[in-house]
């Protein structure tokens, strides 16, 4: 009976009806399942602009690869007017090969989501990468929005196999991004760069392409990568090395064309730049004069990489003019040093430029500017980061005055309201006697009788 009994005890833990290990894998597969549905029923790429909220939104940018976001304002103009425009880009961008969904956060009612992500004006808008955000300061009207986010989601070299190839690609790129074209160059060559500095720019390598494409592109030889600026109709050429810091160097200093027509939007592009600027200020940019010295100053750029050139005209711009002592008294072209932020450098004896061999001048400008024969300035206020921010700022000081001025409008009637609503001070005995003998007196003499 022991050993039965010892036998039954042994076996009974083996009766447990452990499910097996297929099943329970099963049920958790099952329960992943339902939740990846959730989120996809939650967040359909439909062509529709989504609703976020402070309850879904991290949910969506954690689900959805490429998302821009919109922080507005129900009582924004501009937001307003934006709203369409999403509406219409909305199914497109969901339609590509990669979708790009668009969604949009009223700030307004949740300021803690607006805050977290430093909104400071309306709309403002930001795209999402793999959860990982950026500024977008790109165009707004529908066909231009799409064209711009569709490099985002690109390829990260594209390989062009004919002169038509190449045509087509710089069509489709647009001129929102400079491109960089490497003729007989291996595409392994640019694949790190690409990836890295996808968000700025467009690769592609030409394998295949005829005298005339390299005629096209003034190439003198190949292999040779081109970086086109098409909104500006400026490009540069590298003939290599093409190894090391000199290709990446290359493509840092051609992110910017090699001379830049300075005004509220290109100073966007210039706000992360590190290199010093060379500025040119000119009675109007859209003079003949003005044309031969921009050709010049592109000369002085390809030799001066170092250095970012950029130029405007007084008659462009006269606010900003002013701002480095320049208006229609000034000797023009002036020309300065400008460390892009408060300070700026003029060269003693070289300040402006006259119209004799301009080419010889702007030479001995940067010899003096490298020698430090140099008198610095400050730039009048606002700075740099006031023409940056001069929409954000505008908005940001008038909430700011409407709001203490309300706080200071409640503060001053609380006061009068807690003046007309003062309790009786209680003091001595002796004061309440004698305002009860001052009430009963006027209760006595008054015209009417006080009733309790």
């Amino acid at each position: 009976m022991e050993k039965s009994r010892k036998w039954c005890f042994w076996r009974k833990p083996k009766i447990k009806a452990t499910p097996p290990m297929p099943i329970i894998l099963l049920l958790l597969l099952s329960i992943f399942e339902t939740g990846i549905s959730s989120t996809a029923d939650q967040f359909k790429v439909d062509g529709k602009v989504l609703e976020l909220d402070e309850s879904n939104f991290d949910l969506a940018i954690s689900s959805l690869n490429y998302i821009l976001v919109v922080f507005y304002s129900p009582w924004c103009r501009h937001c307003k007017l934006l709203s369409p425009q999403l509406d219409e880009a909305a199914p497109v961008l969901a339609g590509l090969k990669e979708p790009i969904v668009i969604a949009k956060v009223n700030a307004d009612k949740f300021t803690r989501l607006a805050s977290k992500h430093d909104v400071d004006a309306y709309p403002t808008l930001k795209l999402f990468m793999h959860g990982v955000s950026m500024e977008y300061y790109g165009p707004r009207k529908a066909d231009s929005l799409v064209q711009y986010l569709k490099k985002f989601v690109s390829t990260d070299v594209s390989i062009l196999i004919s002169d038509s190839a190449i045509s087509d690609f710089v069509e489709e790129a647009g001129t929102f991004f400079p491109i960089f074209i490497g003729f007989d160059l291996n595409e392994t060559v640019l694949s790190n760069l690409a990836v890295k500095y996808k968000k700025r720019a467009w690769f592609s390598v030409a394998k295949g392409f005829s005298d005339e494409a390299k005629v096209l592109y003034d190439m003198e030889k190949v292999p040779a990568l081109v970086a086109i600026h098409p909104n500006y109709k400026q490009q540069s050429i590298f003939y290599g090395p093409f190894e090391g810091e000199f290709l990446e160097d290359f493509i840092k200093q051609n992110f910017l064309p090699p001379v830049v027509p300075l005004n509220h939007e290109t100073l966007k592009l210039l706000k992360d730049e590190k290199r010093k600027i060379v500025l040119t200020i000119t009675a109007d940019e859209n003079e003949d004069q003005t044309q031969n010295l921009i050709k010049l100053l592109k000369a002085a750029a390809s030799t001066n990489r170092d250095l970012v050139f950029g130029y405007f005209g007084l008659k462009q711009w006269e606010d900003f003019a002013d701002k480095f002592e320049a208006n229609e008294k000034t000797k023009l072209p002036k020309i300065i040093v400008w460390d892009g932020d408060e300070d700026y450098f003029s060269v003693i004896g070289i300040e402006s430029l006259n119209n004799e061999d301009q080419g010889s001048q702007i030479s001995q400008f940067l010899e003096g500017y490298r020698q430090g024969r140099t008198e610095k300035k400050t730039v009048k206020a606002p700075l740099f980061m006031g023409f940056f921010n001069s929409v954000v700022g505008i908005v940001a000081f008038f909430i700011i005055f409407i709001v203490v001025a309300m706080m200071i409008l409640m503060v001053v009637l609380l006061i009068i309201i807690s003046k007309d609503n003062e309790p009786v001070r209680v003091g001595s005995r002796e004061e309440v006697d004698r305002a009860d003998n001052s009430e009963a007196e006027s209760s006595q003499h008054g015209p009417g009788k006080k009733e309790d």
